[in-house]
């Protein structure tokens, strides 16, 4: 873009800025609630609501307390909620059996949300990490993270919660061809209308410390992701990833984490036009929590700006974890 402007003093930019509804004539990019899915983590139990040390604000619910959840999420008119399981470590095995439960905490959950708040939109997780006894989202086998039998493993999940009211399943493992794999079993069993958001480009990232404390993955892990996320130093790669998963039938991508990779964000949006979404992960909201704790920053104004710039970088939409305070201040309440 070549933009022609008169020379100084015909051109004077602080026109357009000297106040609010002037500005608001020309900003270039918009934000709503609608914009926002709000991630939150279901857990065992009745009547539990529990907050999650390193994520302040942030809580675990049983899933009478996820509907209440869901209410408050269509009130305040936010896009969608992604539903994450925590599980100890005594519900989690080699076989990772649970991750597929028609009553695992997330299926449970979809079905009280789709009967008390039907219009909402539910988004869930696919990974095998949460049940697995490793931490990985994957068969590890001989300190090998195993592909095929992975996918396999992630086909019976997301089939299990497209059964339970799924609207948007989201694969968060990264295993190769899992995308196309899991469209053919939705399309073969009549759940044509399933979408899929890929985290086709999800980073080897030391932000996401606090949400496997959330999930109850941290002291599960052996080892790192670094054979299946990608290295932070690609961006290449991350535009194969997108076009591969959606050649095989992602209806959405997702690049994770957000701030630090908004680089990646833009160039998605600009290759390929597809819906983009990035998520704001749990270390980049605690970060944000932790200064304005400490009185560095304000944190209102922190939080809107943060999530103005992933609308900046092209993304139609943002995981965090500051929806609801977000929503509320979009909407003036």
């Amino acid at each position: 873009m070549n933009p022609i402007q008169a020379p100084y003093p015909a051109t004077r930019l602080r026109r357009v800025r000297q106040n609010g509804s002037v500005r608001a004539l020309v900003r270039e990019n918009t934000l709503t609630a609608g914009d926002l899915i709000w991630p939150v983590f279901v857990r065992a139990g009745e009547g539990i609501v529990e907050e999650i040390p390193a994520m302040p604000g942030v809580m675990r619910r049983s899933v009478d307390k996820i509907v209440e959840v869901a209410e408050e999420a269509a009130a305040l008119g936010i896009g969608a909620i992604c539903l994450f399981p925590y599980t100890g470590i005594e519900e989690r095995t080699d076989d990772c059996a649970g991750a597929w439960n028609p009553d695992n905490h997330t299926n449970r959950a979809i079905r009280a949300i789709k009967a008390a708040v039907p219009d909402l939109v539910v988004m869930t997780d696919v990974a095998l990490d949460t049940y697995n006894i490793n931490g990985h989202d994957g068969f590890v086998v001989d300190g090998e993270i195993v592909n095929d039998t992975t996918v396999a493993a992630l086909v019976k999940m997301a089939l299990e919660q497209a059964r339970a009211g799924a609207d948007i399943i989201g694969p968060s493992d990264m295993m190769d061809g899992r995308i196309g794999a899991i469209r053919t079993a939705l399309e073969d069993e009549g759940h044509q209308n399933v979408m899929i958001l890929s985290y086709a480009a999800k980073y080897a990232s030391a932000f996401y410390g606090p949400f496997r404390d959330a999930v109850g993955a941290s002291g599960a892990l052996t080892g790192d992701k670094k054979t299946y996320q990608m290295d932070p130093a690609n961006s290449d790669e991350a535009l194969r990833l997108v076009a591969r998963d959606l050649a095989e039938g992602a209806d959405m991508v997702m690049v994770k984490p957000g701030l630090p990779y908004l680089d990646v964000c833009r160039r998605v949006k600009d290759t390929f036009g597809a819906p983009t979404f990035a998520y704001q992960v749990s270390g980049e909201y605690s970060m944000i929590k932790a200064a304005a704790a400490a009185g560095m920053i304000d944190e209102e104004r922190a939080m809107m700006e943060s999530l103005m710039a992933f609308k900046r970088a092209g993304c139609n939409g943002i995981l965090t974890y500051f929806a609801p305070a977000a929503a509320r201040y979009l909407n003036d309440l």
